[in-house]
C-alpha cells in the first residue's frame, strides 16, 4: 500500500473472494483507504461505519443485489458515488441501474487503467457535491455551516444532524466545553420541520436556581415577590419550536423537566391552568452523565427520555487535522469583524496551532486567531 495520505475512502463489495481482493489490491496501490464487503448487507453497515465516497459493487450477488445497494445508499444529503461492475451481458441492468441513481458502471474483466480512471471521475464528482452543499449551508447560514470539519468524527457528526434533524426525537449531544454543541442544536432546527419559528436556548448553569423554574416555566403575576406581572415561560414560548437546554447537567429541576417532555403539558409557577406544549428538546452537556446517576445526582428516567439520539462531538485535540480549515473561517471573521487584512498565516504559526492540545477546544483557538489578527504588524 502507498505512504501517501489515502486519497479518498472506498468500499468493494463482491461476493467472489478473488475480485474482491484484485479490487481492493488495484486501489490501495493507488493509495485509496479501501474497506471490502462480501454482500450487500454487509456492505450497508461498513457504509454506515465508513461513510465511503465511492462505493463499487457487483451487480448479481446473491441476497442484496447491486441495484438493491443503490437504492439504498441513494438516501441523505450527499449519497457515495455507486460504480456497478457487471458481466457481459447485463449492460441493460446496469444502465437501468444508472438511470436509478448509480453514478457509473463498467465490465468485467477490470482493466486497472479504466478502473482507476472511473473512480477518479467518482470522486471529483462527490467532492463537487460536498462542496456544492456546503456552499448552500453558508448561504443558509445554519449552525451546520459554521461548523468547519473533514475528519472522520465530524462527517459523522454531520450525516447524523442531517439524518436526524426532520424528526421530532429528544437530542443529547455530548462534548468538552468549546466544541460547537449549540450550532449543532441551531443546525438541527434550522433543518427541521419547525425551522419557520424562533429557535430558543437557555444555560442551565448561567441562571440562578431561583430564578430558573421561572425562566421555564413561567409564573402568574403574584406567585412571588417582584412577580409584577405573568411571564410566559420558554417551554411555552418555544412550542412548536426547538429549546436548547445547555449545561444540562447543572440543572436543579429535574422532576419538572421529566413531567413536561412526559405529558407535553406544563403549569407556571403559581398557576393552576395546565398549559399544553409542543417543544422539541435539544439538550447539551460537558459532564459524565453517567456517572451522575450513580451518585444519585442526575436522574435516571430523565437521562433515558433525553438521550433518545445522542450526538458526541470530538474535542479538536482528536481532529488536528481540521485546525488549517479552522483557523482560516476565523482568520476571514476577524477581518470582517474589525476592518483588518492579514491575508495568511505563517507555516511555521499554523504548524504550532496544529500541535497545540487546545483545552478550551474551538472557542480557544477562535480567541486566539481573533488577538494574533488584531496584533498583527505585518
Amino acid at each position: 500500500m502507498s505512504d501517501r495520505a489515502p486519497r479518498a475512502t472506498l468500499l468493494v463489495v463482491d461476493d467472489e473472494k478473488h475480485q474482491r481482493e484484485s479490487l481492493q489490491m488495484i486501489l490501495e496501490d493507488e493509495g485509496y483507504r479501501v474497506t471490502a464487503a462480501a454482500d450487500g448487507r454487509q456492505a450497508l453497515a461498513l457504509a454506515g461505519e465508513t461513510h465511503p465516497e465511492v462505493v463499487l459493487t457487483d451487480l448479481k450477488m446473491p441476497g442484496l443485489s447491486g441495484m438493491d445497494l443503490v437504492r439504498a445508499l441513494a438516501e441523505g444529503p450527499l449519497p457515495p458515488r455507486v460504480i456497478l461492475i457487471t458481466a457481459h451481458g447485463s449492460v441493460e441492468r446496469a444502465r437501468e441501474a444508472h438511470r436509478l441513481g448509480a453514478f457509473d458502471y463498467m465490465s468485467k474483466p477490470v482493466v486497472a487503467d479504466e478502473l482507476l480512471f472511473r473512480v477518479e471521475r467518482a470522486v471529483e464528482s462527490h467532492r463537487l457535491n460536498e462542496r456544492a452543499l456546503r456552499l448552500e449551508r453558508r448561504l443558509k447560514g445554519d449552525g451546520l455551516e459554521a461548523m468547519v470539519g473533514e475528519s472522520a468524527a465530524m462527517r459523522e457528526v454531520f450525516r447524523l444532524v442531517e439524518k436526524i434533524a426532520p424528526t421530532q426525537s429528544t437530542v443529547l449531544v455530548r462534548g468538552e466545553s468549546g466544541t460547537g454543541k449549540e450550532l449543532v442544536a441551531r443546525a438541527i432546527h434550522s433543518r427541521s420541520t419547525r425551522a419557520a419559528r424562533p429557535f430558543h436556548a437557555i444555560n442551565c448553569a448561567a441562571i440562578p436556581e431561583n430564578l430558573l423554574e421561572s425562566e421555564l416555566f413561567g409564573h402568574e403575576k403574584g406567585s412571588f415577590t417582584g412577580a409584577d406581572a405573568r411571564k410566559t415561560g420558554l417551554f411555552e414560548a418555544a412550542s412548536l419550536s426547538t429549546l436548547f437546554l445547555d449545561e444540562i447537567g447543572d440543572l436543579s429541576l429535574q422532576g419538572k423537566i421529566l413531567r413536561t417532555l412526559q405529558e407535553r403539558e406544563l403549569r407556571r409557577v403559581g398557576g393552576n391552568e395546565t398549559i399544553p406544549v409542543d417543544v422539541r428538546v435539544v439538550a447539551a452537556t460537558n459532564r459524565d452523565l453517567e456517572a451522575m446517576m450513580k451518585a444519585g445526582q442526575f436522574r435516571e428516567d430523565l437521562f433515558y427520555r433525553l438521550n433518545v439520539i445522542p450526538i458526541v462531538l470530538p474535542p479538536l485535540r482528536e481532529r488536528s487535522s481540521d485546525i488549517p480549515a479552522l483557523v482560516l473561517r476565523f482568520l476571514e471573521k476577524a477581518n470582517a469583524t474589525h476592518g483588518t487584512s492579514v491575508a495568511e498565516i505563517d507555516p511555521a504559526a499554523l504548524d504550532l496551532l496544529v500541535r497545540h492540545p487546545w483545552p478550551g477546544n474551538i472557542r480557544q483557538l477562535e480567541s486566539v486567531v481573533e488577538r494574533a489578527v488584531l496584533l498583527c504588524e505585518g
